[in-house]
């Protein structure tokens, strides 16, 4: 199907698709809306009917990230014959090497996620609580098991996603191999159960 003759669905992932080569490609700040509507082979002024600006496709392909990456890690916690324990660990490997095979597949995704960071924080939080309810899911089940003895389920959902920050954030990928990193989520995993546990 033609842009011009798409429908509107259809049109916006294709202008998803083709700002995510660019941004890929040059980066977002060298990326401009007449590069993006050329892609797609639309005049910028159709481009703008469905995105206002550069800022709006660029949080628009973040919330898609997210949300394959909520569908992953959603699997990752839902396998069968796993404890809680071992869920919360399996949640952040694969948080890990999602975020480390991400970023350096893409590598100048961090340009992107610094920029909707600083100008759309609401979807940072998008990210966030997907995160947190992730967690909370895998600390009521331990609760319910007798694995876990929390308290507070939605703090500690918190706290735990503050912790594990490093192992989602693209900008820390380049600091260690993906084995030093798969070293210390596993460590950092067991200090957390240790402090979940019943005592």
């Amino acid at each position: 199907m033609e842009p011009s003759t798409a429908i509107p669905d259809d049109t916006r992932t294709l202008i998803l698709e083709a700002a995510s080569k660019r941004f890929q490609q040059f980066g977002y700040n060298k990326t401009t809306m007449a590069e993006i509507a050329s892609d797609c082979g639309m005049s910028a002024a159709n481009l703008y009917r469905y995105f206002k600006n550069k800022q709006d496709i660029g949080a628009a392909f973040a919330c898609t990230c997210f949300a394959q990456r909520k569908e992953l890690l959603g699997e990752v916690i839902t396998r069968p014959g796993l404890s809680a324990s071992q869920r919360l660990e399996a949640f952040v490997l694969a948080t890990l090497h999602h975020t480390y095979n991400a970023t350096s597949e893409q590598p100048r995704i961090n340009e992107l996620v610094a920029i909707i960071a600083s100008e759309r924080p609401d979807i940072v939080h998008i990210k966030t609580d997907m995160e947190r309810g992730l967690i909370t899911e895998i600390l009521v089940e331990g609760n319910k098991n007798g694995e876990f003895d929390v308290r507070d389920i939605e703090k500690t959902a918190e706290a735990l996603r503050a912790t594990l920050v490093q192992f989602s954030v693209p900008i820390f990928m380049t600091l260690y191999t993906l084995e030093e990193f798969e070293h210390m989520a596993r460590y950092v995993v067991q200090l957390v159960i240790h402090g979940l546990s019943k005592h």
